[in-house]
C-alpha cells in the first residue's frame, strides 16, 4: 500500500468509517442522541485535521491522483478539493453543534440520522474530489439520497414526508439531465475524465461542438437546479421549509458549496471553449434570480421562509462571479470560494439560532413573534442582528467583504450591469433583513413561549460564529497586527492554481 496515497484519502475514509460506525452502534438502545452526536463530531474533527494536514503539506499547493492504478484518475486530491473539503467538514461540524438542542427536543430523531448525515457529507466530499463525470454523478446521488432521507426523517410530520417526496421526484429528474449531458460529452470527446475532456475538445471542437454544447448545457441545468437558480428555484422554498431547520441550514449552505466546488472544476478545466456560449443566457438568469428571489423574500412572513428565499438571492450573487471567470479566472473563482465561506457562516448562524429558539417545531416563528425580542433575550437578538447584517452585506461583516470581491470583480471583467443589479438587490435586502432588527429593538415586546435560555453548547457555537463574522469583516483594520481573513482569499487563489498543475 502506498502510504502517502492513503493519507491523501484519509479525510474521506474517516467520514465513511464514521457513517458505518454510527449505523452499527445505533442498534444499541443505550446510545442516545447526544452520544451519537459526540461520535459524529469525533470523526468529523479527525477528518478535518487530516484534511488540514494535507493542505499544509507541499507548500500549500499540490495535485495528485491517489491509487491511480485502481481509480484510473477518477479521484483527484489537490489544494482545490482540500479547501472545499475543509469548508464542507466545517459546515457539517457547525450543523451538528448548533442543531444538537433541536435534535434532542424532537423525538423523531434517532442515532441513525447522524449516520445518514455522514453519508451525505461523504458524497459532498467525493463530489469535490471527483475527476470524472460518472464518479461525480455517483457522489451527487449519494448526497441526494441521503438528503431525501434527512428531510423526511421525522416521518410522523406530514410536511417532512411531502418535502422529501417532492425533492426526490425533482432531484431524480435533474439527475436524468446530468446523465444525458455526460453521455453527449462522451459521444463528443470519447471520454468522461475531467482534463482529458478539455484536451479532446481542442481536437474535435469543429466537428463535435454541437454535442459538446448540448451535453454541457444539460449538466449546467442540473447545476442551476441544485443551487436553486431561476427558473429552477420554486422547489427550494417548499422543500427547505418542510425540512427540519438544521437540515435546511445544511442544504442551503454546505450542499451549495459542494455543488459549486464541482462545477467550478468542470467549467475552469474543460469548458473554456464553450463558456462564452452560456454567458448571454447566464446574464438573464442572474438578473431574474436576483429579481424573483428578492420578490419572494419580501413577501414572506415566516423567518424560515424568508431566509430560504434570500438564499436564492445569494445564489444570484455567486453567479455574478461565475460569469467573470472567462476574464479574470483567478479573482472570480477566489471570490466565489470566499463568498461561500461568508454565506456558510451567516446562514448557519441565522438558521441555527432560529432552530434553537423554536425547539418546539409547532411554533411558527414570524416577524411579529419577535416584537421586542431584544428586551426578552438581548444576547440572542444581538447575535441574530449580526447574522442579518452580514447577509445584507453591511460593512464590518464578512458578508460585506464577500460582496465587495464579487462586485468589484464583475466591474473589472466588464459585467458592470450585473454589478449594478447586484448592488440594487443588496439595497432591497436591507429592507427584509433590517425589518427583523427593527422589530426586535423598536417594537413593544410580546410573549414568546418555549424560548429556551442561553445554555448548552449551541449558544456558545452560535456566538462564536457571530464573532467570526465580525472578525471576517474587520480583521486587522481595528487592531494592528491582528490576523484578518486574508488567508482565506490567499488559499482560494492557491486552490485555483492547483487546477492547472500537471
Amino acid at each position: 500500500m502506498n502510504v502517502p496515497d492513503f493519507i491523501y484519502l484519509l479525510p474521506l475514509f474517516l467520514v465513511i468509517v464514521g457513517a458505518l460506525t454510527l449505523m452499527i452502534i445505533s442498534t444499541f438502545k443505550t446510545i442516545t442522541i447526544k452520544k451519537g452526536a459526540t461520535v459524529t463530531l469525533l470523526f468529523l474533527l479527525l477528518a478535518f485535521f487530516a484534511n488540514m494536514y494535507n493542505l499544509n503539506s507541499s507548500d500549500n499547493i499540490y495535485s495528485v491522483y491517489p491509487f491511480v492504478e485502481i481509480f484510473n484518475k477518477m479521484i483527484i486530491v489537490d489544494t482545490f478539493s482540500g479547501y472545499f473539503s475543509a469548508i464542507l467538514i466545517l459546515g457539517a461540524i457547525l450543523t451538528i453543534l448548533i442543531g444538537l438542542h433541536y435534535f434532542e427536543k424532537h423525538k423523531g430523531f434517532t442515532v441513525e440520522f447522524f449516520s445518514i448525515f455522514l453519508f451525505s457529507l461523504f458524497g459532498m466530499m467525493f463530489l469535490v474530489h471527483a475527476n470524472e463525470l460518472i464518479s461525480a454523478f455517483i457522489a451527487l446521488e449519494i448526497t441526494s439520497i441521503s438528503l431525501y432521507i434527512m428531510i423526511g426523517f421525522e416521518k410522523v410530520i406530514d410536511r417532512r414526508v411531502e418535502a422529501s417526496y417532492r425533492y426526490l421526484v425533482l432531484g431524480s429528474l435533474a439527475g436524468v439531465f446530468y446523465l444525458l449531458g455526460a453521455s453527449f460529452i462522451y459521444g463528443s470527446t470519447g471520454t468522461t475524465t475531467i482534463g482529458i475532456i478539455g484536451d479532446m475538445t481542442l481536437n474535435t471542437f469543429e466537428t463535435n461542438y454541437q454535442l459538446l454544447i448540448i451535453g454541457g448545457t444539460m449538466i449546467f441545468i442540473t447545476f442551476l437546479f441544485k443551487i436553486a437558480a431561476f427558473p429552477f428555484q420554486n422547489w427550494a422554498l417548499d422543500v427547505y421549509d418542510g425540512a427540519p431547520l438544521p437540515v435546511t441550514a445544511y442544504m442551503a449552505a454546505t450542499f451549495k458549496a459542494a455543488i459549486f466546488g464541482f462545477i467550478l472544476r468542470l467549467v475552469i478545466v474543460d469548458f473554456d471553449l464553450i463558456r462564452d456560449f452560456w454567458d448571454d443566457v447566464l446574464i438573464y438568469i442572474i438578473i431574474l434570480t436576483l429579481a424573483y428571489g428578492s420578490f419572494l423574500t419580501i413577501v414572506q412572513k415566516s423567518l424560515k421562509r424568508m431566509l430560504i428565499a434570500s438564499s436564492i438571492v445569494h445564489t444570484g450573487y455567486l453567479l455574478i462571479a461565475f460569469t467573470s471567470i472567462g476574464m479574470i479566472g483567478e479573482s472570480a473563482a477566489s471570490s466565489i470560494i470566499f463568498y461561500l465561506v461568508a454565506y456558510l457562516l451567516s446562514a448557519l448562524g441565522a438558521f441555527g439560532l432560529i432552530a434553537y429558539i423554536s425547539s418546539n417545531d409547532h411554533l411558527r416563528i414570524t416577524y411579529d413573534d419577535f416584537r421586542g425580542f431584544a428586551r426578552i433575550r438581548p444576547y440572542m437578538a444581538a447575535m441574530l442582528s449580526i447574522f442579518m447584517l452580514s447577509l445584507a452585506g453591511i460593512p464590518a461583516t464578512i458578508g460585506f467583504i464577500g460582496k465587495f470581491y464579487i462586485f468589484t470583480g464583475a466591474i473589472e471583467s466588464g459585467n458592470t450591469i450585473l454589478a449594478i443589479v447586484g448592488i440594487l438587490a443588496t439595497f432591497i435586502s436591507v429592507y427584509y433583513y433590517f425589518k427583523l432588527i427593527a422589530i426586535m429593538y423598536f417594537y413593544k415586546s410580546v410573549e414568546m413561549t418555549n424560548v429556551p435560555p442561553l445554555k448548552g453548547v449551541a449558544p456558545l457555537v452560535i456566538a462564536g460564529i457571530a464573532l467570526m463574522i465580525i472578525w471576517g469583516g474587520i480583521g486587522n483594520t481595528l487592531i494592528a497586527y491582528f490576523p484578518g481573513v486574508d488567508f482565506l482569499i490567499d488559499m482560494a487563489k492557491l486552490s485555483y492554481e492547483s487546477l492547472f498543475i500537471g
